[in-house]
């Protein structure tokens, strides 16, 4: 007769629990843990599955992603619990700075666990949404809850990145925003009216802010340069097309390809031939000194013939830089 065949392994986050019984003719507690078939008490204490929080587990060899951890979480939770705020966000494809914590949203009474903030559910409920079976809050509820967690640039990078994933619109923020009732209304409606199409990366929208915030003309993102077929031959971060001057951010990835270095040797020889002025901001120029930056860009900026407003002090309040860093009035 076969032999029956051995469960196998979860290969998703599992909670263990833990009961106790007192032998009433000895006195000794008796503790018991419960696991899922495929599991032995042996393999958890030989560590052939890492803890994600207290009493919950998942297999050594597992990738640990943003959607298993908030997956693990909400085992600990009652069902109408969802991953939100800053952990949605990245589920969903957004850039938000990592506290890390796991975030959920919770109707009831919240525990305390090691590596999870909980968060009351607002009145009225939440828009959730489920993505391969993980609930959690639609990209649009995660914008609108972190309006009292994040700042207007962070909050601007957000919506940028989740509009480049594809899970929401310019116009659904701004809407979205418009009606909300809550922490951070009104920070949320002008962030909303800051987020943009086409922006590539979180560094583009933080050197587009940086412009923006000083109160200079904002640039066209993602200008295209075509091919006499209509095919396109190169494309500008930031730009004022007019006036042939562009404002672009070189993250180090530039300088790790041969390939990409020898395309951006070709750009910048048909830029120098067709009278295009380009200033590289990088990320020390936007952390420390932000005010050098905003002078650079300026005086490419008169180079170029552009009219340049006298600077607002705004951007000093989100790019603060390092002591000594400064910006002349325009």
């Amino acid at each position: 007769m076969p032999s029956r065949p051995l469960p196998l392994p979860p290969t998703m986050p599992f909670r263990v629990t833990v009961t106790r019984n007192r032998d009433e003719s000895t006195g000794r507690v008796k503790r018991s843990l419960h696991l899922p078939p495929g599991v032995t008490e042996w393999e958890l204490r030989n560590r052939r599955y890492r803890k994600l929080f207290h009493g919950v587990y998942v297999h050594r060899d597992t990738t640990i992603t943003e959607w298993m951890k908030a997956f693990g979480a909400l085992l600990l939770c009652a069902e109408n619990a969802a991953a939100s705020h800053h952990t949605a966000a990245r589920i969903w494809g957004g850039v938000v700075p990592d506290d890390g914590h796991v975030h959920l949203s919770i109707d009831g009474s919240r525990r305390k666990v090691l590596g999870i903030h909980a968060h009351r559910v607002k009145v009225g409920g939440q828009e959730c949404s489920r993505l391969n079976g993980l609930r959690l809050t639609s990209p649009r509820q995660s914008f609108l809850d972190l309006g009292g967690e994040l700042g207007l640039v962070d909050l601007v990078v957000l919506g940028d990145s989740l509009v480049k994933a594809a899970r929401v619109t310019p116009e659904e923020l701004v809407a979205a925003a418009k009606t909300f009732r809550g922490r951070g209304q009104r920070l949320l409606r002008r962030a909303a009216s800051l987020v943009r199409r086409d922006v590539d990366s979180p560094m583009e929208s933080r050197v587009r802010m940086l412009m923006v915030l000083a109160g200079l003309p904002e640039p066209t993102i993602n200008h295209k340069i075509l091919w006499p077929d209509g095919s396109v031959r190169y494309r500008f971060d930031l730009s004022y097309p007019r006036f042939r001057l562009v404002i672009e951010y070189d993250g180090r990835q530039h300088a790790e390809s041969d390939r990409q270095w020898d395309g951006d040797i070709d750009r910048r020889e048909w830029m120098d031939g067709d009278n295009w002025r380009i200033v590289i901001v990088r990320s020390k120029d936007i952390y420390n000194t932000p005010g050098q930056t905003l002078q650079r860009i300026i005086s490419a900026m008169r180079d170029k013939g552009m009219a340049v407003p006298r600077l607002s002090d705004e951007w000093r309040l989100h790019f603060p830089g390092r002591m000594g860093d400064v910006a002349e009035p325009a």
